[in-house]
């Protein structure tokens, strides 16, 4: 009779264990998705982890850490490798010679596996900030304005500016709040206020020209100058509600959370419009094979009704499906995206000179902060 030692034993259960989960159950390898905070949900990988497993494909969803945050860390990241799967905001492709574009692959809207891309908003799928040689390199996904919302427990509606214009009047003084974070949408609201196109810095590129907007004549920067002053509270990462705020830069889904929490917070129906960004899903280059066919299915699911509406109830975005619920005409698809309102890759000039036009305007604005704390 063989007599097993007390370590033996627990060896001999172990292999058995581990045979036997070799045998019924294989290593799926990640499909690793970097992507903005709340984009993607646990029930949602859950479902597409199905939809692959049920497929024959032995990949599983993974979301990486950190959150998105800007153009300049998801170029570090997605560089590094450590993303199969990105959301990139489309104006980043093209940002500093289409450096990011360069680490991601076309994509074959034709797969089979990308069934509800024939569903998608014909005006998002050709934008040229996203192609290169007549191939796109992203699948719209959602998008949103960076807009000006109003308080409605605060404002009437007969108060509600229907112009940019009517932001620097004198009822909004001191109850504005803007981002200093990316300061290129204020200059946007700066310029279509002096009847100028939204991103008119930008399309002048001999920088010798463009730096004459610094000085502390031109039309621009005075009018920026009187934007900043109007403002109560400026917020960096993510907009804040204040006492003294009643009308509030945001790019959307804060004020879906305020509005979920029983806030009624209102996008203003500017004549001039708003300037609008669109979330894209892209590919790395490096994706291939049956890897890159799995990466379709999870694609193809978040283009799918159930999580564009999703977008749209619950982040408060603008689905870029035609299929995806619509809350009312002002964000109707075909009238919210519109081709020239698309924030664009901004040449590096046009940045710089912008970023210097934002710092003088703050300082005016902590000057006159300091002097009213004064006098109380």
């Amino acid at each position: 009779m063989l007599v097993l030692t007390r370590i033996q034993k627990q060896l001999l259960i172990w292999s058995v264990g581990l045979s036997f989960l070799g045998a019924s159950y294989s290593w799926a390898e990640s499909i690793r998705v970097f992507t903005w905070q709340g984009y993607v949900q646990p029930e949602e990988i859950a479902a597409v982890n199905q939809l692959l497993k049920s497929s024959g494909y032995d990949y599983e969803i993974e979301v990486i850490t950190p959150w998105a945050e800007g153009p300049e860390q998801m170029f570090n990241v997605i560089r590094s490798g450590r993303a199969d799967i990105s959301f990139l905001t489309l104006n980043y492709l093209k940002m500093q010679d289409a450096r990011l574009l360069r680490l991601l692959q076309p994509i074959d809207i034709r797969s089979p596996r990308l069934g509800n891309y024939h569903k998608l908003l014909d005006i998002l799928k050709t934008i040229p900030m996203g192609m290169q040689n007549d191939q796109v390199y992203y699948i719209p996904w959602a998008g949103g304005a960076y807009g000006i919302w109003a308080d409605m427990n605060k404002v009437s509606s007969d108060e509600l500016p229907d112009s940019v214009n009517k932001l620097w009047a004198p009822r909004w003084k001191g109850h504005l709040s803007l981002s200093s974070g990316q300061i290129q949408p204020n200059i946007a609201l700066t310029s279509m206020a002096l009847g100028k196109t939204p991103f008119y810095l930008n399309s002048i590129k001999e920088y010798g020209r463009l730096r004459m907007y610094l000085a502390a004549d031109s039309d621009i920067q005075q009018k920026l100058n009187q934007l900043y002053q109007q403002v109560s509270y400026f917020w960096n990462s993510a907009p804040q509600v204040h006492d003294s705020v009643e009308l509030i830069a945001s790019y959307g889904p804060a004020v879906s959370t305020w509005n979920a929490s029983g806030g009624n917070w209102r996008l203003l129906n500017l004549k001039e419009g708003n300037t609008v960004w669109l979330d894209t899903i892209n590919f790395h280059k490096n994706l291939s094979g049956k890897k890159l066919e799995a990466a379709e299915i999870f694609a193809n699911y978040f283009i799918g009704r159930i999580v564009q509406n999703r977008a749209v109830l619950q982040l408060g975005l603008v689905a870029a499906s035609e299929e995806a619920v619509v809350l009312s005409e002002q964000f109707r698809p075909g009238n919210f995206f519109k081709e020239d309102m698309f924030w664009p890759p901004y040449w590096k000039g046009a940045d710089n000179v912008m970023k210097s036009m934002s710092e003088k305007a703050m300082r005016a604005w902590k000057l006159q902060s300091q002097q009213a704390l004064t006098k109380q």
